[in-house]
């Protein structure tokens, strides 16, 4: 992590922000009476977990960095329980759960691995 120039060079913000991108895509199908409901709640979560990487990697201490980082599972956490609501109601597709699930997983893993090696460095 030493050669971390900008919040850019993380794989996990690019891959948080790819899953920002997609989840636009899903939910322009869900009914338009969610559009203030739970369409907006799940765009401002997954939107959420890019932002609060950037956010902590412009900090100058890996303290705050690992402490957007948490908000980050947050906001990912979220995420997930509103599309397994938006599952329960039929607004998404089986194919599309099961990506959004996976990314999610491994969007953690990538995260839960980040606060280790800083961990490491403080």
């Amino acid at each position: 992590m030493t050669s971390l120039k900008s919040h850019r060079d993380l794989k996990v913000w690019k891959r948080s922000v790819d899953l920002v991108t997609y989840i636009y895509n899903v939910t322009k199908d869900f009914p338009k009476e969610e559009i203030y409901g739970l369409t907006n709640q799940i765009r401002r979560a997954a939107v959420s977990i890019p932002s609060n990487i950037s956010e902590g990697a412009g900090r100058n201490h890996p303290k705050e960095f690992i402490q957007f980082l948490y908000v980050s599972l947050g906001s990912l956490s979220e995420l997930e329980t509103q599309f397994i609501i938006a599952d329960n109601l039929n607004f998404i597709n089986s194919q599309d759960t099961t990506k959004i699930q996976n990314e999610l997983t491994e969007i953690r893993k990538m995260i839960l691995g980040l606060i280790h090696n800083l961990e490491i460095r403080k």
